[in-house]
């Protein structure tokens, strides 16, 4: 290989890394609790907890969202592992008043120090009570499904750009060295 044709080459495969290389963001999720008791909220797909317990819970403070009932719209959140009976429990740490305590599905995957919340809709029911309740975790970042009108095109990932652009910066020097032969 020519000293040009490597040096070339070397460009391509630092763009390329520099393309792909990035900070990981965590999507935002919405979270609409309906049923004998609603409430809405928003948090990242993956949190770090203010406290956790393993294999039990872990809770997040000062949470800011629709919560009927608390004295400022804030709650602390704990979510339950599916060991000790899943669900979450609202919890109006100003009010000092529990908002709602629930069983049902545990709502994250991974560890209670590292969770990250599951998306769909989970059927909760009241802790030691009769109430029942739904709620819905979706992606914000996610846009509109499929099938929904206008769908928008899909757009490449940062990865496939630089492998593109890689390519194409190999083939101009390789015809720079065939052209200069």
């Amino acid at each position: 290989m020519s000293p040009n044709l490597m040096k070339s080459f070397k460009k391509a495969v630092l763009v390329a890394a520099l393309f792909s290389a990035g900070v990981a963001n965590a999507a935002l999720y919405q979270f609409n609790l309906t049923g004998d008791y609603t409430a809405s909220w928003q948090l990242n797909s993956t949190v770090t907890p203010d406290g956790d317990a393993a294999g039990v819970a872990f809770i997040l403070y000062d949470v800011e969202g629709n919560f009927p009932g608390s004295a400022i719209d804030v709650a602390d959140l704990t979510f339950y592992n599916a060991d000790s009976g899943g669900g979450l429990e609202i919890y109006d740490y100003y009010g000092d008043f529990t908002l709602l305590s629930t069983d049902g599905a545990q709502l994250y995957s991974g560890s209670e120090a590292a969770p990250t919340f599951n998306l769909g809709s989970f059927a909760l029911t009241e802790f030691s009570g009769t109430g029942r309740y739904t709620l819905t975790v979706t992606d914000l970042d996610a846009g509109p499904g499929p099938g929904t009108d206008p769908t928008p095109g899909e757009v490449p990932e940062p990865a496939s750009i630089a492998m593109l652009l890689g390519g194409l910066g190999l083939m101009a020097s390789m015809k720079k060295r065939r052209a200069a032969k």
